[in-house]
């Protein structure tokens, strides 16, 4: 789908100056909005985006101040993941004595 807004000239030149591809900001703005909101998810902003990686996703996220979501839940898996790890001897805890 194809959306055409209208902007005075004056103010068109303004922020491309500041921003560059009005087009693309434009669509960085409502992508961010839309994953905020829970609309789409980093795989699609990744798609939408022509980004490479999902670590490109979370470092363009990051710098416009979105944070990404961590739940309790993802807490506890972590911290199980760390737990079986160091239960298994692949856990390298070296630094923590120092």
């Amino acid at each position: 789908m194809q959306i055409q807004i209208a902007l005075p000239d004056d103010l068109a030149h303004s922020l491309q100056s500041k921003w560059g591809n009005l087009e693309h900001r434009l669509l960085e703005m409502i992508v961010i909005q839309a994953y905020q909101e829970g609309s789409i998810s980093a795989g699609k902003i990744k798609e939408l985006l022509s980004m490479k990686t999902t670590l490109e996703v979370d470092a363009f996220l990051k710098a416009r101040g979105v944070n990404l979501p961590y739940s309790e839940a993802d807490l506890e898996a972590d911290r199980q993941v760390h737990v079986n790890l160091r239960q298994q001897g692949k856990l390298q805890t070296e630094w923590l004595k120092q």
